[in-house]
């Protein structure tokens, strides 16, 4: 909720969607579908229904498989080597050990109750961020 000079306070309703498998814009849009005559029996300014995202945090073995092979982000409650933020390849889990490869190709190997989350990280490139449309 908002408040200030130019401000009215805001009431916000906010979904987010997820199910094992993924979620996918389709399933957004029938869950928007599904939930609206049910919110609109109350009053409120906005509405968002989304998913947990692409860099939700890992959390379960599952969620580890998955992003196998992929850049990720550590970060550990406590500094190790002067150091509490970490980037590298996703190996996996071994035993209670988070592996990940640093950019040299060192394995990197964290005990996962030292380890307060780990995410995806998403890396656009300039050609990511062209406009595809059509030269004229």
């Amino acid at each position: 909720m908002l408040t200030g000079p130019t401000a009215s306070p805001s009431t916000i309703w906010r979904f987010y969607v997820d199910r094992p498998d993924g979620i996918a814009l389709n399933d957004l849009e029938a869950f928007h579908r599904r939930i609206l005559p049910l919110v609109e029996r109350v009053e409120y300014d906005y509405m968002e229904v989304s998913s947990p995202g692409a860099d939700r945090p890992l959390k379960t073995g599952r969620d580890f498989e998955k992003a196998r092979d992929t850049l990720v982000e550590l970060k550990t409650y406590r500094a190790v080597n002067g150091l509490k933020t970490f980037r590298g390849t996703l190996q996996g889990l071994e035993g209670d050990e988070i592996v990940i490869l640093d950019e040299a190709g060192n394995a990197l190997r964290f005990d996962r109750k030292a380890v307060a989350v780990v995410r995806p990280l998403i890396e656009f490139d300039e050609e990511d961020l062209q406009d595809d449309a059509p030269a004229e």
